[in-house]
């Protein structure tokens, strides 16, 4: 199933399941998604699991927002990144195909691709997770209305300009959107005990 880029209207409460993972503590590492309205309200929290420098963070991500009670409601993913688990690469124009909702990409630096290849060197079938690393596509940045320092986005099923202005909506405490950043630590608190890092 193929959407092509989606059009809609942008409104500040737009819905919003933000997806990040936790700490790599075991083989298996768990993975929340927070689930707001725009950067302001938290309304549900979805939980699955992927397998440490595994191949199923696509696959799993994508079960778990299909099968969550606000599927129908949700109108952006928000990904940390586009490895999760170690290098565990999710294929976000798969992701779009398959849920028929855009997928945005953030990122706090630049990625260092030669330094990402020399790592997935050590993984089986690392041409496989680079190409789909690669399919990303561009890297635009963008400047947070909330915070000079600049985030990078990748995006699937959306433009980058309609792309950036969900990232402004959606970063009201810090330059990171709401959902990814609360995603953080709920998944940082419920392995570790106490949530931590950068978020």
């Amino acid at each position: 199933m193929n959407f092509g880029k989606i059009a809609f209207h942008i409104k500040d409460e737009i819905r919003i399941i933000g997806i990040d993972d936790s700490a790599l503590v075991s083989d298996t590492i768990p993975i929340v998604g927070a689930f707001f309205r725009g950067g302001q309200w938290l309304d549900g929290v979805l939980c699955s699991q992927i397998t440490r420098d595994g191949m199923d963070a696509t696959e799993n991500i994508v079960k778990m927002i299909r099968c969550s009670k606000h599927f129908s409601q949700i109108r952006v993913i928000m990904l940390d990144g586009v490895t999760y688990g170690g290098f565990n690469p999710v294929d976000i124009v798969d992701m779009y195909n398959r849920t028929g909702i855009p997928v945005i990409v953030l990122m706090r630096d630049l990625p260092d691709l030669k330094m990402i290849e020399a790592a997935l060197s050590h993984l089986p079938e690392n041409e496989k997770r680079l190409n789909i690393i690669k399919k990303a596509g561009k890297i635009t940045k963008v400047i947070p209305r909330t915070d000079k320092s600049p985030v990078f986005i990748q995006c699937c099923g959306i433009g980058t300009e309609l792309a950036a202005r969900i990232v402004n909506i959606s970063s009201t405490r810090s330059n990171i959107p709401e959902p990814l950043r609360v995603a953080h630590l709920i998944a940082t608190g419920i392995v570790l005990g106490e949530s931590r890092g950068t978020a």
